[in-house]
């Protein structure tokens, strides 16, 4: 399925402009044709090289995509670059950045797909890296978000992502997430920023709050182990594409599927061999 992309710069309350990458699938012959969304977070990088080749692969699949270049409160849209000097402005912007403000972020780009007339309006996901992962994690605090996919999320264990260390996404989403919305979380064993004591911490709080959560641990997988570019030597493109079979077996099924209304009750699981 060929794409094409665009751009929409969208004022904030903070006086800045977030932009707003849009890839869409194009069918020929279909120009008035219609797709779920899906939100593309970033790692602190902004939108890089990987990053929109990682939206690019989601619209070629069928969905509408918007990427948000979330340091607008701070830089331009432009990307930073994989080096050291990019690492440290990536991860200052990171904590410099109001909570309210990322949520914002999210409304806006929920409200943009709404806008759009290729979106269908059936449902919206999320994925994201790194910073993009806790993002995507967190954008399920929209109701307009039904599921998403996190790899390698950092901050959730440790409450560290945004302004005076408020962070409250796992404590918020344990708390007000739907039974319908859904969760796929993966990590690598060889993280080093997501240490086991804090993967056992996020999975126990989601299992002790009954969050639907697909969660997976890679063995040997690095952290940024999606990112195709060999700044770090990081990239295993193996694993990356057994991951991308459960994301799009998540958006498949909750964005492109009738599925109903969903039955808090569902039915019980017959033990037998």
């Amino acid at each position: 399925m060929l794409i094409t992309e665009t751009f929409e710069d969208v004022d904030t309350s903070y006086g800045t402009k977030l932009r707003v990458h849009i890839i869409t699938p194009k069918i020929h012959g279909y120009p008035k044709a219609k797709f779920p969304g899906v939100i593309v977070y970033s790692e602190i990088y902004q939108v890089t090289g990987p990053v929109r080749r990682f939206g690019q692969q989601i619209a070629s699949n069928g969905y509408v995509v918007v990427l948000p270049s979330v340091y607008h409160n701070f830089v331009g849209p432009e990307p930073l670059a994989y080096d050291a000097e990019g690492t440290d402005i990536g991860n200052e912007y990171k904590i410099k950045k109001p909570l309210e403000s990322y949520d914002e972020d999210n409304k806006i780009c929920c409200d943009l797909l709404y806008r759009l007339p290729q979106f269908n309006g059936k449902g919206i996901g999320a994925t994201g890296m790194c910073l993009g992962g806790h993002l995507a994690f967190r954008s399920l605090l929209d109701r307009r978000v039904s599921c998403a996919t996190c790899f390698f999320p950092t901050d959730i264990h440790s409450r560290t992502l945004g302004l005076n260390k408020n962070d409250d996404s796992l404590e918020r989403i344990c708390k007000e997430v739907s039974a319908s919305q859904e969760l796929v979380l993966i990590f690598g064993t060889w993280d080093t920023h997501v240490p086991p004591e804090g993967r056992d911490l996020i999975r126990a709080k989601l299992r002790e709050h009954d969050v639907a959560t697909t969660f997976m641990e890679l063995h040997a997988a690095q952290h940024a182990f999606i990112r195709d570019e060999f700044s770090k030597g990081r990239f295993d493109s193996a694993i990356t594409t057994s991951c991308l079979g459960f994301m799009f077996e998540q958006f498949n099924r909750k964005l492109q599927q009738d599925l109903g209304p969903h039955d808090c009750e569902g039915e019980s699981i017959e033990h037998f061999c």
